[in-house]
């Protein structure tokens, strides 16, 4: 079951979201060296973490976190529009039905075929997020570690400029187009997962 949040929590108050927080500070301060903040020395929180945005999250019973995806509305600020502009040919795409998919996160700790099925768990609840919401398109920017395996999903996607190299990594800009055929794409591609999307709850993620 993969459950979605609207809005932050902040440390402290969520099982889930903490240890979410200490896993992208595992995965991309710890292990893939980006320049992002830290806070408390073991959370990875930057400044687009807020109210306008959306988490997909995988965990176990317990609040342990297996996966998830930050989705942010292009109409707020967001990375690709914010950050890296320029990674595109002409203005960023912005509207009310583009969002960001950002921070896809897989715990270290799980096997690598059990990352690849919540991968595509996490893929597969974010079209049906965007389904559900009325979103015809994700943006992201993903470096060479991650294009590969964005585009081996089977959605259709299409570049938006020219990669380029960014604190030694080839990185670019991507928009994925969603619609109804979606899933099927996935079906075929053998990357979907049935996600049993449910709202995320406060109660549910604070500590007892």
């Amino acid at each position: 079951m993969i459950q979605f949040y609207t809005g932050h929590a902040r440390p402290g108050t969520s099982i889930i979201f903490d240890s979410m927080h200490r896993d992208r500070k595992r995965v991309f301060v710890d292990l893939r060296k980006w320049d992002v903040p830290v806070v408390d020395g073991q959370y990875e929180i930057d400044q687009f973490d807020g109210d306008h945005a959306v988490y997909l999250v995988s965990a176990s019973d317990e609040g342990e976190h297996r996966g998830s995806i930050r989705l942010l509305p292009t109409l707020q600020p967001h990375i690709l529009g914010s950050l890296f502009p320029d990674l595109c040919e002409g203005p960023s795409p912005v509207g009310a039905q583009i969002w960001e998919i950002t921070r896809g996160c897989i715990s270290p700790r799980l096997p690598a075929a059990e990352r690849r099925r919540e991968r595509n768990r996490l893929t597969s609840a974010a079209v049906e997020f965007a389904l559900l919401n009325g979103i015809s398109r994700f943006v992201c920017v993903a470096d060479s570690s991650w294009l590969s395996q964005i585009l081996a999903l089977g959605w259709i996607c299409e570049p938006l400029g020219e990669p380029r190299t960014i604190s030694g990594a080839t990185t670019g800009a991507l928009q994925i187009h969603v619609s109804e055929q979606t899933i099927a794409l996935l079906r075929a591609a053998g990357t979907y997962e049935p996600a049993n999307l449910t709202l995320g709850t406060a109660d549910a993620s604070r500590p007892a």
